[in-house]
């Protein structure tokens, strides 16, 4: 085995990791405060909540967690991968990869105990080093839970008991290519259907199927969508335009040349209905930042790479025309979030380049922007501190920031400026990739490298940021 110090350590804890039970791997550290009785609550069913956008409108939380950070309530670790939790009602559905199998695991949401488990083969090794595990979410909608792993096999499975409802192998389907990264856009349910840019290859020189649906409720193929345009890293999404459902997808995977950019279909049919080409023309690029809908018919994508950010209109043929572009605005993988004419987001490919930043919506002018560093000392060492390339959660009037190296940030973000009102390191472990969950005042971190602070290994974190109300 060859690497570094670090990767060596993080084999060795997976090696460790495969012999423990799955209550061993639990550690349940206090309860959390009960509800308050009028708190609006809401699920995080899927990767970006239940609005696609990373928005909560949860009432009775927190509005100042103590010094010492937000209480934990439980952990569990976990293995390879960077897939967060969903969540519904009182089960919490987690998604890595243990010995070499995707294993999905159900977990009681308030404790964390094992409810069920189902785990099945994924042979991957990631060409660029990264982690072997899965990158998209788990989807729970109603009664079923459906994953799609890093090979492109994609389970269907009861919420209640994990019963295996029906299985997809998209690489041997529709002969997905490897791509950068392994399979990674979430799933997208919609009514009946389940969407997914599958992304497949090109048999003859001809356009492979870029996007299909499948019955919800046994598997079988509904319609697919052929394009030259692989599967990206976002997620499809859906949007009303012009008073109708439309299916998005940014596509884009390994190609030479690098192709891809926004599609527009018709959910019930698979009709491309237009394409919008939106794709760095660097090889090593990847479009992996969620369309957002933001309201007049209009939807804004970016990628970090080249191009940027955009705004694009659509016409009542569904036809998209360039409001504005904004090369400055782009993000690598987060979504922007959207309030009051203002969109705000994290833009930029590395940690060197990445500013925090405010555009106006309708005239792209970027309003200002923000490093987001500071400095700690560590011993005799000043050391330099940020959150780079984080996450956005709207929750009510306040925002909450999660860094990529475990720093957990409150916001006040307006058209004037940014105020950080809080700010805590839960921890300090590089790849923290991942987009919080909120769901019933509890909120959910997945860190997905060792603590180099306190040597913990990967978990998935249950934090209390409940006010609190009557026993």
């Amino acid at each position: 085995m060859t690497g570094s110090p670090a990767a060596l350590g993080l084999f060795l804890f997976f090696l460790l990791l495969q012999g423990l039970t799955a209550e061993e791997r639990l550690t349940f550290h206090a309860a959390a405060k009960p509800l308050d009785p009028g708190a609006r609550t809401e699920d995080w069913p899927r990767f970006l909540g239940p609005r696609d956008d990373a928005t909560s409108l949860e009432t009775g939380i927190l509005p100042l967690w103590p010094d010492s950070g937000p209480a934990l309530v439980w952990e569990v670790t976990k293995g390879e991968g960077y897939a967060g939790p969903s969540i519904r009602g009182d089960k919490l559905i987690m998604f890595h990869r243990l010995d070499g199998d995707e294993v999905v695991e159900c977990r009681n949401a308030d404790n964390g105990r094992m409810l069920w488990a189902h785990r099945y083969e994924a042979d991957y090794d990631d060409s660029f080093g990264f982690s072997n595990g899965p990158r998209a979410n788990p989807v729970i909608d109603g009664d079923l839970v459906i994953t799609a792993g890093v090979t492109g096999r994609v389970h269907a499975l009861n919420l209640s008991d994990g019963t295996l409802q029906w299985q997809l192998n998209l690489r041997e389907r529709y002969q997905l290519p490897k791509n950068f990264f392994g399979y990674g856009a979430s799933p997208l349910v919609w009514k009946d259907l389940v969407f997914l840019n599958t992304g497949g290859a090109e048999p003859d020189e001809s356009p492979g199927i870029c996007v299909a649906a499948f019955d919800r409720e046994t598997g079988k193929e509904a319609w697919t969508a052929r394009d030259t345009w692989g599967a990206s890293y976002a997620s499809p999404v859906m949007a009303e335009i012009h008073g109708r459902d439309i299916l998005l997808v940014f596509a884009g995977g390994q190609s030479r040349p690098p192709h891809g950019g926004l599609l527009a279909l018709d959910p019930e049919n698979g009709k491309v209905l237009s394409r919008f080409p939106w794709r760095a023309d660097k090889y090593e690029s990847v479009n992996a930042s969620t369309p957002l809908p933001v309201g007049g018919n209009r939807i804004f994508i970016s990628e970090c790479y080249e191009k940027g950010g955009v705004l694009l209109a659509f016409d009542e043929e569904f036809q998209p025309t360039v409001l504005w572009e904004e090369r400055g605005f782009g993000m690598h993988w987060m979504t922007p979030l959207l309030d009051d004419g203002v969109l705000f987001g994290f833009a930029g490919r590395n940690e060197p380049d990445l500013e925090f930043k405010a555009i106006d919506l309708e005239s792209g002018e970027i309003l200002w922007r923000d490093e987001m560093r500071w400095s700690e000392k560590a011993g005799n060492r000043q050391l330099v501190r940020g959150l780079f390339r984080a996450w956005l959660t709207g929750v009510g009037d306040r925002y909450l920031a999660w860094g990529e190296h475990g720093a957990l940030a409150s916001l006040e973000l307006s058209g004037d400026g940014v105020k950080t009102t809080q700010r805590h390191q839960l921890f300090l472990a590089d790849h923290s990739w991942t987009p919080p969950a909120l769901s019933r005042g509890l909120l959910y971190i997945t860190q997905n490298n060792r603590d180099r602070t306190q040597g913990a290994s990967p978990r998935i974190l249950c934090y209390d940021l409940r006010a609190g109300g009557e026993e």
